[in-house]
């Protein structure tokens, strides 16, 4: 499964990402070395299924159950040293759901959880985060980045089916 997401998630990032407010290399290597960044998603991918594809295809937009374009939209996961703030949507099988719809998609703030940063030779990195205090259930993000900021971020937990958020990194807005 660990070579499956990582698999998939460097081949949703090879494909090609929207050009826009994407950072340098410096900066990429900055931010990501003071875990402070913001991962900005611009599409969504759900694990393939036939319930899955028959309900992407009759998406307006639709490329036939491929992904969802998020463009445009506020969807993102801030990191800092001390807590993890993700705001995604769900597409997908989920095997529980919450008794407030208000409250679906991955939507939670954590301050427990385990970061993991590992750095290839060509200066990609993979970072893995475990959140631990989510009431309703842990996430396990697989976030790879490449050296000018795209990344692509797996979302899994034990109650929905993973899913792949493509976009980009960016720096935290300054504090006036």
């Amino acid at each position: 499964m660990k070579y499956l997401n990582l698999i998939l998630s460097l081949t949703f990032l090879s494909i090609g990402f929207q050009s826009s407010a994407q950072t340098d290399k410096e900066t990429t290597i900055k931010i990501v070395a003071d875990k402070n960044y913001t991962f900005v998603a611009n599409t969504a991918t759900p694990m393939a299924n036939n319930d899955i594809n028959r309900i992407l295809a009759a998406m307006p937009g639709s490329q036939a159950g491929s992904s969802i374009n998020l463009t445009g939209s506020q969807y993102d996961v801030k990191v800092t040293k001390d807590s993890i703030v993700a705001y995604l949507p769900y597409f997908g099988r989920s095997f529980s759901a919450p008794m407030d719809p208000t409250q679906g998609g991955i939507k939670f703030t954590s301050k427990k959880f385990a970061y993991k940063e590992s750095k290839n030779k060509k200066g990609m990195y993979t970072i893995q985060i475990e959140t631990k205090d989510v009431i309703r259930e842990n996430y396990r993000f697989t976030i790879n980045i490449s050296t000018n900021g795209y990344a692509s971020l797996t979302a899994s937990s034990i109650n929905k089916q993973p899913i792949i958020f493509n976009g980009y990194l960016e720096e935290p807005k300054k504090k006036d």
